[in-house]
């Protein structure tokens, strides 16, 4: 498809600007955007989300929606989250994570969450190369990985690296005094097995993206700024 063909959300979709970070690790002739200088890699990251089932539009509201639900529901004895009960952020992304897939299955019978550990987060049964990866993280801009993402093993005995991601940054509750958390951001977007940096100590649990892959390969198509 090319760029005058593109939906709108695709050509409205942003590229960030964190700067520093991880250092890069080469591209390997397997990626998308081998060959190619990092400024060109925003019009390769539009092209792969123009070929992808789900749009930009239904997946931010599917995130705005399972975001929402949270703190509409009710636990035990009518306990509401954000009122009663203020998990941790580990454990809001873990509701956020686990409510997203089933937003989207429930709007479109092709999409499904995963059942094993060998599939994507977001499973698109027609096509699995269509399949997404889901982070949500509580830092203001940033995800992160376990350190399995940073080494060089593309997925081998588990679910494959490579592909589409959605990003989504949730505010803490200390983020937003006197009122509920809110979705910060969405980014969508492709992202390398390589692309992963893990920490350098042996003894670090994360791995992270640097600063031009997170601006060029994730797009910004919802922001609460």
């Amino acid at each position: 498809m090319i760029d005058g063909q593109w939906p709108r959300w695709v050509r409205e979709a942003r590229v960030g600007n964190r700067k520093g970070g991880a250092l890069m690790r080469p591209k390997l002739p397997s990626s998308p955007y081998f060959g190619l200088d990092s400024d060109d890699w925003p019009e390769v990251t539009r092209s792969l989300l123009a070929e992808q089932p789900l749009g930009g539009e239904t997946l931010v509201k599917a995130v705005l929606s399972s975001w929402e639900s949270i703190f509409n529901s009710r636990l035990g004895s009518g306990f509401h989250i954000g009122k009663d009960i203020h998990p941790t952020p580990q454990n809001m992304g873990s509701l956020l994570h686990a409510l997203i897939p089933l937003e989207l299955a429930a709007r479109d019978a092709n999409w499904r969450a995963d059942s094993n550990a060998s599939e994507k987060d977001l499973v698109y049964e027609p096509n699995q190369s269509y399949s997404i990866e889901i982070k949500t993280s509580s830092h203001k801009d940033q995800i992160f990985g376990n350190r399995s993402f940073g080494v060089d093993n593309p997925g081998r005995g588990k679910k494959a690296k490579d592909g589409y991601y959605v990003a989504v940054n949730f505010e803490k509750w200390g983020d937003a005094p006197g009122g509920l958390p809110r979705i910060r951001l969405i980014r969508y977007g492709w992202l390398d097995h390589t692309d992963w940096v893990a920490q350098k100590s042996q003894t670090g649990q994360q791995s992270s993206l640097p600063a031009v892959v997170a601006n060029t390969q994730l797009l910004t198509v919802y922001s609460a700024e």
